[in-house]
């Protein structure tokens, strides 16, 4: 298939583009700037494509170019509502009646606490996502092959959100009180969701994408620091400011079956266990 990837050069798109690349598919990477292609993996053999994704004439055409688009790009910033906008309002134009498929990045905090989220789980998001509700009905209602993945918390290499836990435990605590799970999710499975979704999922479904292990905080601070103790809510919100304290304290627990009874096998070190080896940098 060719596929335009946005992300490609970011923590999940870049693993994405590998998967997609390796199974065959044509993937053209649209990307902000030469310099943002020139940090596209040169393994990966994708075919940069520089461009603006506020452009709407630009985007529709380019769209219109491909089989499907997949969605990873996010800056973590005000313009991350407004950049998934312009994506799914793209895929509406360029799409609608066609089979062609736009795979979204969701989010798992999309359901709120919930001791069994699952895809059917009532919506009830925090404050810092709940601008994506809107965006996922869009792309599941939509008038071509569109579906949602909406990842756990992502883990791996020694980055994304677990290294705020490190920080906490090497200052004794957990993130908030440590009771609340945490799902999981290694960026590699993560990865292999979005290829079996490309080439295998019905359309108008949405995935949630957890490894289906869900340690509590203070579980994942004693892996860093055997001595680590219960936390605060004020304490995380003075670590990672109101918003994002609120998700982390989200007490959520999933198992995917959705996701597995698709094919999918996460098979990755758990975060515990990438947490206790010193969380590398390799794996």
């Amino acid at each position: 298939m060719k596929i335009l990837l946005t992300g490609g050069t970011g923590y999940i798109g870049s693993r994405v583009l590998q998967r997609l690349s390796a199974a065959g598919h044509d993937v053209t990477a649209i990307v902000r700037s030469e310099e943002s292609a020139a940090r596209l993996d040169p393994a990966a053999g994708a075919h940069p494509l520089v461009a603006d994704l506020f452009d709407d004439q630009l985007l529709t055409g380019v769209f219109g170019d491909h089989d499907a688009v997949i969605h990873t790009a996010a800056g973590s910033d005000a313009d991350d509502e407004a950049m998934n906008t312009a994506v799914i309002e793209a895929a509406e134009r360029a799409f609608s009646g066609s089979g062609k498929h736009l795979i979204l990045t969701g989010g798992i905090w999309t359901y709120g606490s919930s001791p069994t989220v699952d895809e059917q789980t009532p919506p009830a998001p925090p404050q810092v996502t709940a601008w994506r509700l809107a965006g996922e009905s869009a792309v599941l209602a939509g008038d071509y092959h569109g579906n949602v993945i909406q990842p756990a918390i992502v883990y791996g290499y020694g980055t994304g959100l677990p290294s705020l836990v490190v920080a906490a435990a090497q200052n004794g605590t957990s993130i908030g009180e440590g009771t609340q799970h945490w799902t999981t999710v290694h960026v590699d499975d993560l990865a292999d969701l979005y290829l079996l979704v490309l080439e295998k999922a019905p359309a108008h479904e949405a995935y949630v994408a957890a490894s289906g292990d869900n340690p509590t905080t203070l579980e994942l601070a004693r892996a860093v620091n055997a001595e680590a103790g219960p936390g605060t809510a004020e304490a995380a919100i003075e670590q990672v400011g109101p918003l994002l304290a609120e998700a982390l304290l989200l007490d959520q627990q999933a198992d995917a079956a959705k996701a597995k009874a698709l094919g999918w096998r996460p098979q990755r070190p758990t975060l515990t266990k990438l947490l206790a080896a010193g969380y590398p940098e390799d794996r």
